[in-house]
């Protein structure tokens, strides 16, 4: 049948026109065996835990059939270096078998794709090079494209840091005393929930007196002395120059008496002042909290004599200055004891009142400003004869390089515990169900003490006060 239009014959023996239509190559269908249930046993889950050197049952291998070279199977078989049958020789590189259709022993034709697929480097055939990390099971050789991590250990917790060849975390010998030490002393300066207190928070005569009133006082005793000497030379009257040295003396005096007795008088002044009731304490108002001591989130160690859980911590180190030995300070004088370092660390902690039994946080950390008044007891004297008696004296001043020469050094030391009782002072601050005493915005003065000549004093920040906690028994908790 000629024609100038292009036709073809179908099947059935009808002519069509237009050309033959090209056959479509089918798809092949892969699907999965469906794996058995291991209930967390690695050694149930078949190829899996040959992957982990682990010696498998030969009773609980799945059976497959005996695989050949031949074209033509059928059945569904996804082989990943997973049969249990025997296998030529020709494993040279890993391959996937995917075949449509149920696999039979009878060779049924069958839809068949193969995929062949390699990784790793390749020899100079092209072929993959042959691998192996060990005896495998079943006389068989597997092939690894990379290296096998470790082994976790059998709790299956993770760990950081090396590992040993049982799986279990690796130790590290070396000077671990001198390390956490001084890694201990620099944690504690660098927290910022820590309040390092500097030598301006102690109690100083000069420091509080009003310098306008000082400076005035100084220039009328220069003109009095100044009158008083004038008239002794024009008139031979003394009594002005008299009067003004009596003066001059009873100010001196008073001053140091001031300054030799303030703190004293403070630490009075605290201890008289009125415990108030936290249950009716108003928000805003200031109060005086007396009641026993529990650490918060940071509790604090003490730097010589390591005592745990503080929340108050001050060591001291004084040095005696004679006439040819070096000043501890520049304002060290002659034949005194002088200040060469101090550590003074404090941290939030809790108060639970003797009044109401309320607990309440006292927010002294973080930065927060405090005056403490907490009583240090000495710990050592050392003097050139007896310096090498105490090694952890050496060591204590060898981590903050600190030289001991030949002088003579003492060293105070002074903490609150955990358990401990003290007085606090500051602002009652309620937020929601939370108690809390915080810095008070303004300084409190003590005002004028006249019986005991004492000037008046202004305390800033929350007030602390604790006796000698080396000598009296703290309360557990």
């Amino acid at each position: 049948m000629g024609s100038r239009f292009p036709s073809h014959q179908l099947s059935n023996g009808l002519y069509v026109s237009g050309r033959p239509e090209q056959p479509k190559e089918r798809t092949p269908i892969t699907t999965s065996v469906a794996m058995p249930y291991t209930g967390g046993d690695i050694k149930k889950s078949g190829e899996l835990g040959k992957m982990f050197d682990i010696p498998m049952d030969g009773s609980k291998s799945r059976k497959s059939g005996q695989l050949n070279n031949a074209p033509s199977r059928t059945g569904s078989f996804v082989g990943a270096a997973s049969h249990s049958g025997p296998i030529m020789p020709n494993t040279a590189a890993r391959s996937i078998y995917t075949t449509s259709g149920n696999l039979s022993s009878g060779g049924v034709s069958a839809s068949v794709s193969m995929k062949k697929t390699t990784s790793g480097p390749l020899n100079k055939h092209g072929e993959p090079v042959k691998k192996s990390s060990g005896p495998q099971s079943g006389g068989v050789t597997r092939q690894n494209s990379g290296p096998i991590p470790p082994v976790l250990p059998t709790t299956g917790l993770i760990t950081s840091g090396p590992l040993n060849s049982s799986g279990a975390p690796r130790k590290v010998s070396g000077p671990l005393e001198f390390t956490g030490s001084m890694k201990s002393h620099s944690s504690v300066t660098h927290n910022p929930a820590t309040t390092t207190l500097s030598l301006d928070d102690e109690y100083s005569f000069s420091r509080n007196f009003p310098k306008p009133i000082l400076w005035s006082v100084i220039l009328i005793f220069i003109m009095g002395f100044i009158a008083g000497a004038f008239i002794l030379g024009a008139v031979h009257n003394p009594i002005l120059l008299v009067v003004v040295i009596v003066l001059f003396c009873a100010v001196v005096a008073l001053f140091t008496w001031n300054t030799c007795c303030g703190r004293t008088a403070i630490v009075s002044f605290i201890s008289h002042y009125p415990d108030t009731e936290l249950r009716t304490a108003k928000n805003g108002q200031f109060v005086k909290v007396s009641g026993v001591v529990t650490c918060g989130n940071v509790p604090l160690e003490s730097s010589f004599q390591k005592v745990p859980r503080c929340v108050y911590t001050s060591t001291s180190l004084f040095e005696y200055r004679r006439w040819d030995s070096k000043a501890a300070n520049p304002k060290h004088r002659c034949f005194t004891w002088g200040l060469r370092a101090a550590e003074r660390h404090v941290v939030d902690f809790y108060i639970s009142d003797f009044q109401s039994g309320l607990r309440a946080l006292v927010k002294t950390g973080y930065g927060a400003r405090v005056t403490p008044y907490v009583d240090d007891s000495i710990v050592i004297d050392v003097s050139p004869d007896n310096k090498d008696m105490s090694p952890e004296f050496l060591r204590w001043l060898r981590d903050r390089s600190i030289s001991s020469d030949d002088r003579m050094m003492q060293l105070k030391e002074g903490y609150i515990k955990e358990g401990s009782t003290v007085s606090v002072m500051g602002v009652v601050q309620r937020n929601e169900n939370v108690l809390m005493i915080v810095p008070p915005p303004e300084p409190l003065t003590t005002g004028c003490q006249w019986a005991k000549c004492i000037f008046p004093v202004s305390l800033e920040g929350i007030i602390l006060r604790c006796e000698d906690t080396s000598k009296i028994d703290v309360i557990p908790v």
